[in-house]
């Protein structure tokens, strides 16, 4: 059963239990200008009738020994590029989140022309035509989009739940949207994609955010939200010369843990809903069993 305790008597210990976990990567920057949002991070869940990434059902729950210390590394988002006369700035991609062999991907980054960041999910492309949509990786996210062509609006990045919109015209594409998991005993969405900007000095829209935290669209592109994994949004285009085009930072990723029963292992903030205890990380360290 997915969750419960594996008991493998030793002098009336438990000797190996499950656990569930959802981990995920740190988002990626937006670019500017125009720019593209940047994409969410890889998103890998083993919840029990829930998805991971990229349309991929749960993965299968793995097994801990006590006393034993697992290393958990926090990916950090990646910064969006910052506000320059430059038309090709671009985000810089999301940090792996790393959970002893378990690997998630870095949110794919945005950009403010031509060919956006592969990644967990891809980052948005910008205004520029003949781009490709940078893609997620399968199991943890979607693909970003294209821009609109021309100097006009970027693209949204990819979320763990759905593709990123393209540019239309002069309007910045929405970021695609996260997936929702009830794994800390809320339901609670993570991993949205970066929404892509417009070129406002010709009536353009700022593209929004996906769910679970994307950034939108803006001057400045507004970040990701921390420990969701979520992609920056896209800073817009007002004219030559405008200042405050910044494209936003991805959110920082996270760790969480859980398991049927009370308290074994140590590490992190530890809570309990429905029979379960829950791990918490939003920052590196330690997971003993």
């Amino acid at each position: 059963m997915f969750g419960s305790f594996r008991m493998m008597m030793a002098a009336g210990a438990v000797s190996e239990y499950d656990i569930e976990y959802l981990v995920i990567a740190g988002g990626g920057g937006a670019g500017n200008r125009g720019g593209g949002g940047g994409g969410a991070g890889g998103y890998r869940s083993s919840v029990f009738s829930e998805s991971s990434g990229g349309g991929a059902s749960a993965e299968s729950v793995i097994s801990v020994t006590p006393s034993t210390t697992y290393t958990i590394t926090i990916g950090a988002g990646g910064a969006g590029a910052a506000g320059s006369g430059s038309a090709n700035n671009v985000g810089i991609q999301g940090s792996n989140t790393v959970f002893d062999t378990l690997t998630s991907i870095g949110g794919g980054f945005g950009i403010s022309n031509y060919q956006a960041g592969d990644g967990g999910s891809g980052g948005g492309a910008g205004h520029g035509s003949g781009t490709s949509a940078a893609l997620g990786t399968a199991g943890q996210g979607y693909n970003g989009s294209i821009g609109s062509g021309g100097f006009t609006g970027g693209a949204g990045g990819g979320g763990a739940g759905a593709v990123g919109a393209a540019g239309a015209g002069n309007d910045g594409g929405n970021g695609g949207n996260g997936v929702s998991s009830s794994v800390n005993g809320s339901a609670t969405t993570r991993a949205g994609g970066g929404a892509g900007a417009a070129r406002i000095d010709l009536g353009g829209t700022h593209g929004t955010g996906g769910t679970g935290g994307g950034g939108n669209g803006g001057m400045p592109g507004v970040s990701g939200t921390v420990n969701t994994g979520s992609g920056g949004g896209g800073g817009g285009y007002n004219g030559e010369g405008a200042s405050n085009n910044a494209g936003g930072n991805g959110g920082s990723g996270s760790v969480i843990i859980r398991y049927l029963g009370s308290q074994v292992g140590s590490g992190g903030v530890v809570t309990s809903s429905g029979g379960y205890t829950i791990h918490t990380f939003t920052s590196s360290g330690t997971y003993t069993g």
